[in-house]
């Protein structure tokens, strides 16, 4: 007879081996679809977060290299460079910024707040920006433009501020009002123009925890302009630190290699971090699920190979002398063994057909539930960090600025389950796997034996 059309009499003959081997097989793929699934929902989630997010690279100075010295430095470099670096194909857009005192002249006044003259009466930061609307605050949301516009590349050269609203209310402007400066040497004077009037909702009360000042009282302005007022104007624009919006989270390393060829030493003193908090705030539930979600496929998988190996074994022992007959009467082992394959392959077969029908919804369901309390919890962590209090480190409380929440990174709590070929195939070669080891190791060994040795044993 041949062995195919046996294998379908002995499936349907043994029914009660075979709804339990189905059901074993069921659970294992199951178990193994739903982790596949999750892994690919995640890993679509993290794509998207990083394409909507985008990728950052700061270039801020190495504080490890700069005070090896048992000195600190804050290190320059040229603008020239920077713009370079900005004009490679990895990069979206960049801006680089530049600060030193600047101080109000003529009827001018701060708004009163915060530490006593942190930078002497008058004194401020001038911030001189190439491009504002790259600035943290503006992109995260937190800063408001009132009224006027951003300062911009094109505006470089120019004597052009963006101020408080506060400070524009103490002092009556707007935009298009000029305001006079004086530089750090106090010998320096230009007058600027009110390019726009922006909100900071930080209070005067809380300092910025950066350059000690109110941040009612901050400028930014453009860094040809603002570098004009220091003695170091002269020379050619020198910045102290930059940021590189790139294309995509996946060229980082590219950019990173070729800035390091066109900079070179220029770059001494500096590091290249890609900023990624953001990323990782907003992926970690998806991470914590897809690794719980592994975890528990590997074990169910596991368990369900021992379970099933369990099965066959006893199945295989129970037909020796089903084998010992057929091979008395001629008929080749490898022809048992692809009988005792093809059985555990249709079956097998109809437990990932039946699990490819009601796992994805359950899939959805169960992820969609976890991902829903790792959020939760995520979100609860982020919105209990508190920053240190006014003119305070935060090294005394515990404090690591480093920890600061990314604003508007909020933690992903919704993944979309879909059902690939590829999943299926991953499954299949997956179950198949664990079903034709299990049959052929006690197949094997039981084959082994002459026909008289297994019918003279019994069962």
């Amino acid at each position: 007879m041949n062995f195919v059309k046996r294998a379908g009499l002995s499936l349907w003959a043994r029914k009660g081996r075979t709804l339990t081997t189905l059901a074993t097989f069921l659970a294992i793929s199951a178990m193994v679809l739903a982790g596949v699934l999750i892994s690919d929902a995640t890993a679509r989630a993290e794509q998207d977060a990083k394409r909507s997010v985008g990728a950052e690279v700061n270039l801020t100075m190495d504080m490890d290299v700069v005070s090896g010295g048992g000195h600190l430095q804050a290190p320059r470099i040229g603008a020239t460079t920077v713009d370079e670096l900005g004009a490679l194909p990895q990069v979206q857009k960049y801006t680089y910024s530049a600060w030193d005192r600047a101080i109000l002249k003529g009827t001018s006044q701060l708004v009163e707040g915060g530490p006593p003259d942190p930078m002497g009466p008058g004194g401020t930061v001038g911030m001189g920006v190439l491009d504002t609307s790259l600035l943290p605050g503006f992109r995260s949301g937190t800063f408001t433009l009132l009224s006027g516009k951003h300062l911009t590349a094109a505006d470089k050269d120019s004597k052009q501020l963006l101020v408080e609203e506060r400070l524009a209310k103490k002092n009556s402007l707007t935009t298009g009002d000029r305001i006079t400066l004086t530089g750090n040497d106090e010998k320096a004077t230009a007058d600027f123009t009110v390019a726009g009037i922006y909100r900071d909702p930080r209070p005067g009360t809380e300092t910025d925890p950066e350059y000690g000042i109110n941040p009612a009282n901050m400028l930014y302005g453009t860094v040809g302009g603002l570098s004009a007022l220091s003695t170091a104007g002269k020379g050619p624009l020198q910045v102290g630190e930059a940021t590189f919006l790139l294309q995509d989270a996946d060229v980082q390393g590219a950019f990173k290699k070729k800035a390091k060829q066109i900079a070179g030493s220029a770059l001494d003193g500096f590091a290249l971090d890609a900023n990624d908090k953001a990323i990782q705030q907003m992926t970690g539930p998806l991470r914590s699920i897809r690794t719980t979600a592994t975890v528990a496929m590997w074990l169910m998988s596991l368990a369900g190979a021992v379970v099933l190996a369990l099965l066959v074994n006893l199945a295989v022992k129970q037909r020796r002398n089903e084998y010992g007959v057929l091979l008395a009467m001629g008929e080749k082992k490898s022809k048992l063994i692809a009988q005792q394959a093809l059985e555990i392959v249709v079956v097998a077969a109809v437990a990932i057909g039946l699990s490819s029908l009601f796992a994805p919804a359950l899939t959805q369901s169960a992820g969609q539930s976890l991902l829903g309390k790792e959020a939760t919890a995520a979100e609860r962590k982020i919105n209990s960090w508190q920053p240190p209090g006014p003119g305070s480190t935060g090294l005394g409380e515990g404090v690591d600025w480093d920890d600061k929440p990314v604003e508007n990174a909020d933690p992903i709590d919704e993944i979309t389950v879909a059902l690939s070929p590829g999943d299926l195939a991953t499954v299949g070669g997956v179950g198949l796997g664990i079903g034709l080891l299990a049959t052929a190791v006690p197949a094997g060994t039981v084959l082994r034996l002459t026909p008289r040795t297994i019918l003279t044993k019994g069962t």
